[in-house]
């Protein structure tokens, strides 16, 4: 879900929709009053209108953050096995960082990730790391 569509969306239906309002002061503070006895009335009749759609884009940003906040989070909770010593360790991983180095309590080899993964947890844990698990870039 991407909120900055959902926030721009909704601000620029409110500014379409509140036009009747600030636009005649806009256009008298920047000199044109005689355009707006014709703008104001071209505008009102259709007040309804923005007015509609401003609602349909707040509904919309609001469901869209509805359905964010209810979607699956990551599991935070992996066991760890040392290649060395087979030493299962249960973790917690952290959501604001990679581990990239994780030291065995049994043999206090310094596990690294893999090749081709991000992270330890991701080589040795029994779960992937949260990005991973969100489908999102790890680190």
């Amino acid at each position: 879900m991407n909120y900055k569509k959902s926030i721009i969306g909704s601000s620029v239906a409110f500014i379409i929709a509140t036009s009747c309002c600030w636009l005649p002061a806009f256009i008298i503070a920047v000199g044109g009053a005689g355009t707006l006895v014709g703008l104001n009335n071209g505008l009102e009749k259709y007040s309804f209108i923005f007015i509609a759609i401003g609602i349909g884009f707040l509904i919309y940003g609001g469901y869209q953050f509805l359905i964010e906040n209810k979607s699956v989070k990551a599991n935070l909770n992996s066991t760890i096995t040392c290649p060395e010593c087979s030493h299962s360790k249960d973790e917690t991983m952290p959501t604001n960082a990679c581990q990239y180095f994780y030291e065995c309590d049994n043999c206090n080899t310094i596990l690294k990730p893999l090749e081709n993964d991000c992270c330890v947890y991701c080589s040795y844990g029994t779960a992937p790391c949260p990005p991973m698990q969100l489908n999102q870039d790890c680190c």
